[in-house]
């Protein structure tokens, strides 16, 4: 329940932070006359992550037997280096998200001349978030496969109910949570998760291929434990879930986290270092 409950509170937090720009913006320029049109596009949005969450459940029960292991595998890859892109994004154009919401939605109404362009804009960004959580949602799903359909929905409700909360505290007061230190621990959160994913995936991937005659090293390097942490943290089917850890890494695992890690802090400093770069100001 802790992954879909953090993930759906995450991503909800963040649609609810562009609807309220663009909100707020429409309120600003006294065009409120067009929130139904915001209201709109955020349900078609909704639905349109409806109607993907629809098609991953008719593909999840379509496949079976080693093309399901392998739509599961690839589908936990997938959500693993979403998860590893949004970060990076996040860390680059976060603190002028607000700015570039404003300026799509001024340019959209521009070009329409009506609120078709507002409601395209939040449609968009609502799908963009939705379709986000559902492939996150599936990956772990996929990772977490057994666990209680019903806790699993629990924590979606759960999340969705805290990303409400959350929204309220962050909107009325930035002494009780302040948007900075939301994103850099949600974001440290979701690389944890991410880097679950990724080790889950691999490992699905290894047992697939552990069928084939290999070379002696390749199992080694798969299978093999580099070392046993067990005495003082034993396996756990959620702390795995969430951070990858193993008691019992093998060198493909700890390789798989390493690379994982290593890619978010690499990119995530080269993207912060070219924001810098390029908003120095210039001297005259």
């Amino acid at each position: 329940m802790g992954a879909p409950l953090f993930i759906v509170w995450r991503e909800s937090v963040e649609a609810l932070l562009v609807i309220g720009i663009l909100y707020a913006w429409l309120r600003r320029e006294n065009l409120l006359a067009l929130t139904k049109q915001l209201w709109i596009g955020t349900g078609l949005g909704l639905m349109l992550a409806g109607l993907l969450a629809i098609a991953f459940w008719v593909a999840s029960n379509w496949f079976a037997g080693t093309g399901g292991e392998w739509f599961f595998t690839v589908m936990m890859f997938v959500a693993a280096v979403l998860i590893l892109q949004m970060v990076v994004w996040m860390h680059h154009h976060g603190r002028g998200m607000k700015k570039h919401i404003e300026q799509e939605a001024a340019s959209s109404l521009q070009t329409t001349g009506n609120g078709l362009g507002i409601l395209v804009l939040s449609m968009l960004a609502v799908a963009r978030e939705g379709s986000e959580t559902v492939v996150f949602l599936a990956g772990v799903g996929a990772q977490q496969k057994g666990t209680s359909l019903g806790l699993f929905i629990l924590g979606g409700v759960l999340g969705l109910l805290l990303a409400l909360l959350t929204f309220w505290l962050l909107q009325k007061s930035s002494k009780i949570i302040s948007w900075k230190w939301f994103f850099l621990v949600s974001e440290f959160l979701l690389l944890l998760i991410g880097g679950g994913l990724m080790i889950s995936a691999f490992d699905k991937a290894a047992a697939q291929i552990s069928a084939y005659d290999l070379p002696e090293w390749l199992y080694n390097f798969m299978d093999n434990p580099v070392w046993s942490s067990s005495w003082l943290v034993p396996d756990n089917s959620t702390l795995t879930g969430l951070t990858g850890y193993h008691a019992e890494p093998s060198l493909m695992q700890i390789t798989v986290l390493v690379v994982y890690w290593l890619s978010a802090i690499l990119f995530s400093n080269i993207r912060f270092k070219k924001n810098i770069s390029t908003s120095q100001p210039s001297v005259n």
